[in-house]
């Protein structure tokens, strides 16, 4: 396994579009010179690991470096591309929803809980562009072995081979968004973080737990009196304490429904919305349309834009 660069993996969080993957999981190692130069959009989720070599990544019009050891996390619909300095090896790791997303049984289920709320902090918690840098060694280390690891799983393809990668998938997330979660200080504690950064941060951490998000209990989080913290609130984000909280919510379904096979009865449950009618009239009032209209479009936009790469593909063939 190759050696750790002064202790730093840089990660860049954004989305990708424009191309589709036709099965649930692919994993190779690449010459940066096989790769198409011109910035695209995916439609899927992609985890690339530099072996070696430098250059810049593109994405949405802004460049970052990368260096041997760096890794990149991309999620569905951002365009992104690389522009190389020196000969780059890679690994990339591609996966839909339906990989990791699929539930069955009580323990599956429960997976799949755990990985849509690593997906939050990677989704709502670091939805810019900057970079983020993973600084503990040991997270490196461990990134470094896993995908060294599924590299060997998914070419010898041993017994349950397709279990274990869900398992790294997700293991992988979750190293990625606690280090999301430590960046922006989400146990407010760190008196240099903007006190509304804290807020909302300390919120969306505990978004499935009502008592700890009462105005009772934040303001004596936040030595704020509890007459004083809503209109601080809504001074700094322009929105009230409570609909900050049914936004966040909603924004939680929308994921859900997106990257799930959750019935809408099963996430109203999860993000405690009084009923599915009750969480199904909220998100038509923000969305306007109901969870199960929406997760319809993101169905019928998939399969649009899968066929639309087909036929591509089947020209360019007859080319």
């Amino acid at each position: 396994m190759e050696q750790v660069e002064s202790g730093v993996i840089i990660v860049i969080l954004q989305v990708m579009g424009e191309r589709n993957l036709y099965t649930p999981f692919e994993l190779f190692q690449a010459d940066m010179s096989d790769w198409d130069p011109q910035p695209k959009v995916y439609f899927f989720f992609e985890l690339i690991h530099i072996r070696e070599g430098s250059g810049f990544r593109t994405v949405n019009d802004n460049r970052f470096p990368y260096h041997k050891g760096s890794l990149f996390l991309f999620t569905p619909r951002d365009c992104r591309g690389f522009e190389e300095e020196t000969p780059t090896k890679f690994v990339s790791v591609r996966f839909s929803e339906m990989f990791v997303g699929m539930s069955h049984s009580a323990p599956e289920k429960a997976r799949l809980g755990e990985w849509l709320r690593q997906l939050e902090y990677l989704f709502f918690y670091h939805n810019r562009q900057e970079q983020l840098l993973i600084s503990q060694e040991n997270d490196c280390k461990m990134i470094m072995a896993l995908i060294c690891n599924m590299m060997d799983e998914y070419e010898k393809k041993p017994p349950y081979y397709q279990q274990n990668l869900q398992h790294y998938v997700s293991l992988l997330l979750n190293i990625v968004a606690r280090n999301v979660a430590e960046d922006i200080n989400i146990d407010g504690t760190d008196n240099a973080t903007p006190l509304i950064s804290r807020m909302i941060g300390y919120i969306r951490q505990h978004i499935y737990y009502p008592d700890m998000l009462k105005q009772e209990h934040l303001a004596k989080q936040f030595n704020l009196s509890p007459h004083y913290i809503g209109e601080f609130f809504r001074k700094q984000t322009g929105e009230s304490l409570q609909q900050f909280i049914i936004h966040h919510k909603l924004n939680l379904v929308q994921l859900r429904v997106s990257y799930s096979d959750l019935t809408i009865a099963e996430i109203a449950d999860e993000l405690g919305f009084t009923d599915e009618s009750h969480m199904s009239r909220l998100f038509k009032k923000y969305y306007g349309v109901t969870p199960a209209a929406y997760r319809k479009e993101q169905i019928q936009a998939k399969n649009e834009g899968a066929e639309k790469n087909i036929h591509r593909n089947i020209s360019i063939f007859q080319k």
